[in-house]
């Protein structure tokens, strides 16, 4: 997690709610999945992995300075206790793991056509847990929303 000045969390929050508002649980998917590709390619794919970590933890504690009830729960719980953050983590777990295995075979300059069928397979894995996420995470968003969880700060 990062340290976000006022000034900082103000502009976050105000970019993040334009984003945010009229989202549904495809758009959600779509989101995620443009996170999660880039994790594929060979290399890149876990420099991109860190720097979504990094944007996330920025995120969060934008969003704890704005809302100091949420500065007292662990990003990781949000992450391990909530049904999408353990899914995304695993997609995205799937992408950075496939792009190191695809840089290390083209470092040891290994024939790359064993690696198709797997990262298809993983691609494909990754699509349905992010889909899956997004619509959990859409109705999650909702029960919120409409004060069936009540979430101190929102």
């Amino acid at each position: 997690m990062s340290t976000v000045s006022q000034e900082e969390a103000d502009l976050f929050m105000e970019e993040f709610k334009k984003l945010v508002l009229d989202i549904d649980a495809f758009g959600i998917f779509i989101h995620n999945t443009t996170i999660a590709l880039p994790m594929f390619i060979p290399g890149f794919g876990i420099f991109w992995g860190l720097f979504s970590s990094y944007s996330t933890g920025y995120a969060f504690a934008a969003i704890a300075t704005s809302v100091p009830e949420v500065a007292n729960i662990s990003p990781l719980t949000i992450l391990f206790l909530s049904p999408f953050g353990l899914m995304e983590i695993s997609a995205y777990s799937l992408g950075i793991s496939r792009s190191f295995i695809l840089i290390k075979a083209i470092i040891t300059k290994t024939n790359l056509i064993q690696f198709i069928k797997p990262t298809i397979i993983e691609i494909g894995i990754v699509f349905a847990l992010l889909l899956a996420g997004g619509y959990v995470e859409f109705y999650m968003i909702e029960l919120v929303e409409n004060e069936s969880i009540e979430i101190p700060g929102f």
